[in-house]
Parts: structure tokens; sequence; C-alpha cells
């Protein structure tokens, strides 16, 4: 099976019998709060999918990402992991110092040793990490409500709960990797969704699935943009299409517990990197991959992958040209395969597909299957009458 990023699957989960002791010292440490992102994070570092990250970046870190792509060793690695907070709550600390970690839903979740305190140029970040500094972009929203100093240091999960409507469907990267032994599949290709997946998605996977052993549908089920559709209808989605449409034998559906850069290229190759984590040798860059708005190129997605050797990334990537159901074909294609004209091709955006569920107007069939279609008219219909 493919080697985690950096040679070693991280472990920050206190063992269960430290766990006492780690709920003590946590409570009598000062406590900084997370947000949903940095909450995200902090379980993705604990239980290996940054690997090899062992905590949030130290500004070493933090700069030769920004400038190279790349850890200060000459690991890949494309966008920063942050820890903020404001310097009210900093209090006039000096390191080194422990905290305690607390979640948005109140609850004490880790432990940081925090070995540095420093301030980012935030509008600098913005520019190399997200191509943009405008205030409409939602990863620089997002930086613009941080706090204005950030701390790096090894973080301690304190425990690895599973809870909530997607607990079944929950695995580590050590638990993908257990399934695909026991599945014998060696060439694992993934997926990356943030959105229900209609029927070009599905045409994608299937192509992939003809040249390897296996396939992870993997949706980002972290915090993600106000109008995308929520988790638990698209998490209704993903079961549907699986459970109708695909080969359990080929095919597994597991949640990434991911929170949303929309860094277009530099988040292609994040997700790429994460997937090799969880135990996948192939990973699907499609159109605009991790893209929004009309920030970036409809294939720099893909692009960006030549300015790194196959080696140093180590898993593969799949790269797909925009796909549609085509009349005249009679099925799904592509630019590649298809000759016929746009009058002739069903392709709707994410935009008109909102708008025409927003209204109550079924989607065409040739853009997604029917169950996808009833669960997301009966999730809009909710939203009329709420």
């Amino acid at each position: 099976m493919i080697t985690p990023h950096g040679g070693t699957l991280v472990s920050r989960i206190v063992p269960a019998s430290e766990r006492a002791n780690q709920r003590a010292k946590a409570a009598s440490l000062p406590v900084f709060e997370l947000n949903a992102r940095e909450a995200s994070d902090l379980l993705l570092i604990a239980i290996g999918a940054m690997s090899p990250l062992e905590g949030f970046m130290h500004r070493d870190q933090y700069e030769s990402v920004l400038d190279h792509m790349r850890l200060p060793g000459g690991l890949p690695w494309s966008l920063p992991v942050t820890l903020s907070v404001s310097r009210a709550a900093l209090g006039g600390r000096r390191t080194p110092f422990s905290a305690s970690l607390r979640s948005p839903e109140g609850e004490i979740r880790g432990v940081i040793d925090v070995e540095e305190i420093y301030t980012p140029d935030k509008t600098r970040e913005a520019r190399l990490s997200l191509g943009t500094d405008d205030a409409k972009h939602p990863g620089v929203q997002y930086l613009q409500s941080t706090g204005e100093v950030y701390l790096g240091g090894k973080v301690w999960l304190i425990e690895r709960s599973k809870a909530g409507p997607f607990e079944s469907h929950e695995r580590d990267p050590s638990e993908t990797r257990a399934l695909f032994a026991d599945k014998k599949w060696e060439r694992v290709c993934a997926f990356q969704t943030r959105n229900p997946i209609h029927r070009a998605h599905e045409y994608l996977i299937k192509c992939a699935l003809e040249t390897v052993d296996g396939f992870l549908i993997h949706p980002a089920m972290g915090e993600t943009k106000s109008d995308d559709v929520p988790a638990a209808a698209r998490m209704e989605c993903y079961l549907a299409l699986t459970e109708n449409y695909f080969p359990a034998s080929h095919v597994s559906l597991s949640v990434f517990p991911y929170a949303m850069r929309y860094a277009g290229p530099r988040e292609a190759i994040l997700h790429a990197l994460l997937r090799k984590n969880y135990g996948c040798s192939h990973f699907i860059v499609g159109r605009d991959h991790a893209g929004v708005g009309n920030y970036y190129g409809t294939y720099d997605a893909q692009r960006i992958f030549s300015q790194f050797g196959a080696d140093e990334i180590g898993i593969t990537p799949v790269f797909f040209e925009h796909s549609f159901y085509c009349k005249r074909c009679g099925g799904m294609a592509s630019e590649k395969t298809c000759p016929h004209g746009a009058a002739e091709r069903v392709a709707l955006s994410g935009t008109r597909v909102r708008e025409l569920l927003a209204s109550g107007t079924p989607l065409p069939e040739e853009f997604t299957r029917r169950e996808v279609s009833a669960i997301l008219e009966r999730h809009y219909a909710g939203q009329r009458t709420a």
C-alpha cells in the first residue's frame, strides 16, 4: 500500500491509559477557542490525515509553504495549517506554555504545547495561498475573521470519539488502510466532493474505476459555504447513489472531516496529499477543483501538479475534462469524446441547479439520478416552507 506522506502515519491521540491524566491537566490550563476549520484541522492532524504534521504550523513552516509549496525539508505541502488567537485571548503569555483547545460546541477537545507565537501578514497569505485578496472570496473572508496572531506547536487530541449521523461512515486513515487491505485493493482512487454527486461525477468515477481495484468516495463534510447543500442532505444523496449505482465490492463511502478552503489549485494538491495518507494511490482532479466563483482557470488545478515530480507527490492524479450528457450521443461524454455542440448537451452550473431547486423545478434526469433529485427537491421544499 502507498506510504503515508513523509513516510509515517502520525497519531496525536492521547492513549486511553493516559486520558484521565490529560483531562485533568487540560482543566488546569488556559483555554483557546477553536473555530470550525481549526477544530477540523485538529482532528485531521491527530488521526494522521495531515501527516507529517504533528501540530499547527510554526512560522518557518508557514512561510515555506506560502513561498514554495513545501515544508522546510522540501516535502510538498501547499496550504498553511494554522491556529489563530486574538491578542486579548493570548493575554501576554510567552512561550513555551500549554493550552487547552475548546471546540465550537464548547467541549475541550485537545491540548497544544505552544512553542512559537507569530504575527502573519494575512494579505500576503491570501494572495499566495488563494491567489487573491478580494474580500468577496470565502477564503479571504475566513482570514479576516480570525485572530491577529498564530500559535505554532504540537497538539494532542484527548479522545477520538465518533458520534452523529455519519458515524457509521467515518473512517480514519488507519481504518481506510485496513479496509483496503481487507478487500485486497492495491490501486485505490479517491473522489473529492463538497456537492451532491450528479451524472457527470458518476461518469468520472466509473471511468476511473475501470483502471483501479477500488474506489473511495470521500466527501468533505466539514465547514463549507453557507449556500452549499447542507451535509445531512448531501450524505443522503451519497448513500442513495452508492447503494443503487455502484458495486459494493469495489466502492466504499467514507466521510472526510475537512473544512473547505476554496483555494483552487493549491487545495487540489492538499486534497491529493491527504488522500495519500488515507491509503489511496490515485486521486481524481476534475474541472475547477476546489474552485469558487471565477477566481481560478478551468484546469489550473490540474496544471499545478506539473510543478512537482511524480515521486514527490506519490499519489497519482487522474485528470478529467468537463463531462456532460449528450442527447445526440445518448449518454455521458466529454470534449474528447463528443463532436456535438452545446445545444445537444445537458450541463448545469451549481448556481443553475440551486435556482431550479429553489423554484421547485425538477432537475433533468440526464443531469442527476432521480433518487438524488428527489432528495434535493425535498430538502429545498423544506427550505421554502420553513
